[in-house]
Order: structure tokens, then sequence, then C-alpha cells
């Protein structure tokens, strides 16, 4: 009995945390209402926490700190918060910028990102490196200017949820593609007869050329490369299964070129403005829809401790995923919600293009 009474009072909180913050704009102080959240509920926190007395955020919350050292504590309570509250295949991704003293950087996102993962049980995948295609236009007499900022993605298990092919997938449906003509893979068949493969050889590797070719001809595949043994140099390695093993076995190779762009940890983006948000620090839809889309499936749940302007909100419900954002100023609250009142329900629309 005393089980079936814990059970419908779990059920209950768990209704109630839901109530209050599924897709909603909380307003407040992130590091008390994330305790109102239970461990493992959420499937992705993406944020972008204030800079360290960078901008003017109405003195209000993190950012206002007289020390870094000051400033990266309060940042870890919250961070601490965010790792309970992932599921153990969720993810935890923070862009932060970095800070000029005494004409030296702090290092202060790496500083962070060291003291995170030696105090909390995660782990580091990638730095992702926003590069501004529109840094700030100054002009200084000893330092570059600065275009690039990092967004560091954390996660509890090996086991997370990783969408590598919806990841700037945008790129490999605008590649211009080529079926060769019908010259393609010529100079193979006349290598082939040129060749000291032995008959039964010569057979195998004319075989496996012409299906090659059907699949670049038919779009499955961008491109080939054939290796033939005594005509080719052999390739690095040797493990069994491998390229230098089919040479020896087989007498000739094939490699096949997909053709799909290396997901790199990098993100080319401008800065952007939103028209009647006064909000100092927007980052860009295109960054947080392209992560969503990576660490996330349609229906799961993004959360983001300082939504600001509410562009993870909105990049979230336009992909349809739940949203959760908090922030601790009431000016910014309305801004996010007044952005989500303009978002149309067109979960069917996946890409943003710049």
């Amino acid at each position: 009995m005393q089980r079936r009474e814990k059970d419908f009072s779990d059920t209950l909180t768990n209704k109630n945390w839901e109530e209050k913050f599924l897709n909603r704009i909380v307003c407040g102080d992130s590091l008390f209402l994330l305790k109102e959240i239970p461990d493992n509920s959420i499937n992705l926190v993406i944020t972008s926490p204030p800079y360290f007395q960078q901008r003017d955020y109405d003195g209000l919350g993190i950012g206002n700190e007289k020390k870094v050292e000051e400033y990266i504590n309060n940042l870890l309570k919250i961070f601490n918060e965010c790792v309970r509250i992932i599921k153990n295949d969720g993810s935890i991704v923070f862009n932060i910028g970095d800070k000029y003293e005494n004409g030296s950087l702090l290092m202060v996102p790496y500083r962070f990102a060291l003291e995170a993962i030696q105090k909390n049980p995660i782990k580091l995948v990638n730095t992702i490196t926003w590069v501004k295609l529109n840094p700030t236009p100054r002009q200084f007499k000893r330092r570059l200017v600065n275009s690039t900022e990092p967004f560091f993605h954390f996660v509890k298990s090996d086991n997370y949820l990783y969408n590598i092919d919806s990841f700037m997938n945008h790129k490999n449906l605008i590649r211009s593609k080529s079926n060769g003509g019908n010259k393609i893979g010529k100079g193979y068949f006349e290598l082939i007869e040129k060749s000291s493969l032995s008959d039964k050889e010569k057979e195998q590797a004319k075989k496996e050329l012409f299906g090659v070719i059907e699949e670049v001809k038919s779009g499955k595949i961008e491109s080939f490369r054939m290796k033939i043994r005594g005509i080719h140099s052999e390739p690095f390695g040797g493990q069994k299964g491998g390229r230098k093993i089919q040479l020896e076995k087989k007498g000739f190779t094939i490699i096949k070129i997909l053709g799909n762009t290396i997901k790199k940890d990098v993100i080319e983006c401008p800065v952007e403005t939103i028209k009647g948000i006064k909000h100092p620090a927007i980052y860009p839809e295109f960054i947080i829809q392209e992560l969503i889309k990576l660490l996330t499936r349609k229906g799961d749940t993004v959360l983001d401790p300082f939504v600001g302007s509410g562009t993870t909100a909105v990049a979230a419900k336009k992909l349809d995923r739940n949203y959760i954002g908090i922030d601790i100023n009431p000016k910014y609250c309305k801004y996010a919600e007044e952005r989500l009142k303009q978002v149309a329900d067109i979960s069917h629309v996946e890409e943003f293009l710049i």
C-alpha cells in the first residue's frame, strides 16, 4: 500500500512540474526553478548564459560578478542542476563568450568547461566553434577582431542521442552531382586488361566495376576510386578486411565516395538582431535548430535556463519539440513570449537555410 501511495505521489509531482514548465516561459531564478524539475527529465539543455561583465542585463542574475572566479562558480551551480535533470541519453550545450582584462583574455569559456568536467560525472564531446560572418566592425591596433565563440557539448553517458545525418543536412541537399556520362570507369577497364591479374581476378574486377558505375549513375554514391594490384601503390594499414588485404587477395579494391559533406565542429553563421527585441545578445536561431536536430527527436523536451529573447524556445517549437524557457528578467520573458506567439504550427518545416 505504501508503494502504491508513493507511485501516485510521484505521478502527481511529475504532472505538477510539467504543468508549470512544459511549453512555457517561466520568469525567475534558474538556480531555484531548476530544483523543481525531477532527475532525468529533460532531453537537451542548450543555453547561452550572460557573459562575464560583457553586457548590461539590467543588473539581474549571473554576469555582474566582480571576479571571474565568482562568475564561474555561480554558473557551475546552474550547470550542476542541468546535469541532474537531463536524461542519461541527453546532452547539455553551453555557449560562453570570453572577456579581456588588462589587455589579456581571461579564457572564461575554457576555465568553465574544465571546472564542469572536473566537478561533474560528464564528458565533453565537442567544442563546436561558431564563426561569425559579420563580427562587430572594430579596428584594433594591437589585436585582431574576435569572430568566434565556443559551444560546449557535454553528455552524461556514452549512449547519448546523436542524429548525425540530420546535422547541417542542407549542405547535402544543395550539393551538385554528376553521373560522369558514359565514360565513367573507362580508364579502369583499360587498366584491368593491362594488369597482371589472373583471368578470374580480371573477370571479378570488371563485374564489381560495372556495379559501382551503376551506383554512381543512379545517384546512390557520388564517385569511386579503384586500386589494382601491381599498378597502384598499396594503401596504408593492413588490418584484416581492409583495403590492403583486398588488394592482396582479390587483386583490386574499390573505394566508394558517398559525397556527403564532412560533419565538422564548425558552424558559420551571422550574428542576428531581431526587430523590436532589445536584447543585447541574441544568438542565431540557425545554430540552435541545427543542434536541436543533432541531439533530439521530435517530441523531446529542450530547456534553456537563460532563455533571454526566446531563441531556443522558438527553434524548439518550430522543430516540433517541447520547450522550457527560464529567465530572471521579466522584460526578456515578455520578449520570448511575444516571439513564440508569432510562431505558427509549422512543425513540418525542418530546414532554416541562411
